[in-house]
């Protein structure tokens, strides 16, 4: 059985075309493609990249100033972060948790709009596997095209799962009996009647938004649609700790907030959600509001 797409360069010997993530002494990074006769610089020296070629990873080079470096595969999360941007990308933290709330699997067909600069799609694609199919949407060309070529030097060339359109998704989509749908966009809200009809039953909505008028807007049409289940909402932080002998304690720096993200499921056809029962708080609707639960307010 033939190996998973990119996954012969993530094992081994370093070789010619691979990516390496160098690391010196003071723990900063730098990133740079194999190629034979090539030198690495840096303003401690240089080394030859043949140096690394046939060595396996995890070596220790040195360059012309006697500065060791570590020479390590990057990782995905060390990857994106990387990467060429057309527009910001999903940070790990959040693709982590998309990965696992939207219960990306092998096999899975997924929808992605707003496909940015390929951060999400990578970690996508490579949740899938090869007998998945990750369909992406994006309105810029200029983004897609980035996207394109983050993806394809992440797996070393095209993706067979991957399918990649430019364009509206409530425009072109024409997908059916899809398993999960990701939208990373300005106004989700607008893609959730053609995202309703794509979804099989039980299927899986996530969106990522940035603000929290975006959230609540969307939080509130995705009730008002009424055929998903009650949506859940959170963010997520990253505080990382310094541990240096009896000096254990948060570093001075985190990765705060990035974006909101929300989950709710399909429901099966000509189905209604069950009335929530939960009290709105004292002043959650004022008296203009006209959306959903409006008569809770007004019941007060």
């Amino acid at each position: 059985m033939s190996e998973p797409t990119g996954a012969a360069r993530r094992r081994g010997p370093f070789k010619v075309g691979d990516q390496v993530q160098l690391t010196d002494p003071k723990g900063r990074h730098y990133t740079f493609t194999l190629e034979a006769g090539k030198n690495f610089h840096t303003h401690k020296g240089s080394f030859p990249h043949d140096e690394l070629i046939g060595a396996p990873e995890g070596s220790v080079v040195r360059t012309t100033g006697n500065v060791a470096y570590l020479a390590l595969r990057p990782l995905l999360p060390d990857y994106v972060l990387s990467m060429p941007r057309g527009a910001a990308v999903v940070y790990p933290k959040d693709a982590g948790q998309i990965l696992a709330f939207a219960d990306i699997f092998p096999g899975a067909r997924v929808v992605e709009a707003g496909v940015g600069s390929g951060s999400l799609s990578s970690f996508l694609l490579r949740a899938i596997g090869d007998q998945g199919m990750l369909h992406s949407y994006e309105r810029r060309e200029d983004f897609a095209d980035i996207a394109r070529q983050n993806v394809e030097r992440y797996f070393g060339g095209p993706h067979p799962a991957w399918q990649l359109t430019v364009g509206d998704l409530q425009d072109n989509l024409s997908d059916g009996d899809v398993d999960r749908v990701i939208l990373d966009m300005l106004a989700p809200w607008e893609c959730l009647e053609a995202v309703s009809k794509a979804l099989v039953p039980g299927g899986i909505l996530c969106c990522y938004v940035a603000t929290t008028t975006q959230l609540a807007r969307t939080v509130e049409s995705i009730r008002e649609i009424g055929c998903f289940n009650e949506p859940t909402s959170w963010e997520t932080m990253i505080r990382n700790w310094h541990i240096e002998g009896l000096a254990v304690r948060p570093d001075h720096r985190m990765i705060g907030h990035t974006g909101f993200l929300l989950t709710a499921r399909r429901l099966a056809d000509g189905v209604e959600p069950p009335m929530r029962r939960r009290r709105p708080a004292k002043g959650a609707y004022g008296e203009d509001y006209s959306g959903p639960n409006a008569d809770a307010g007004a019941a007060r």
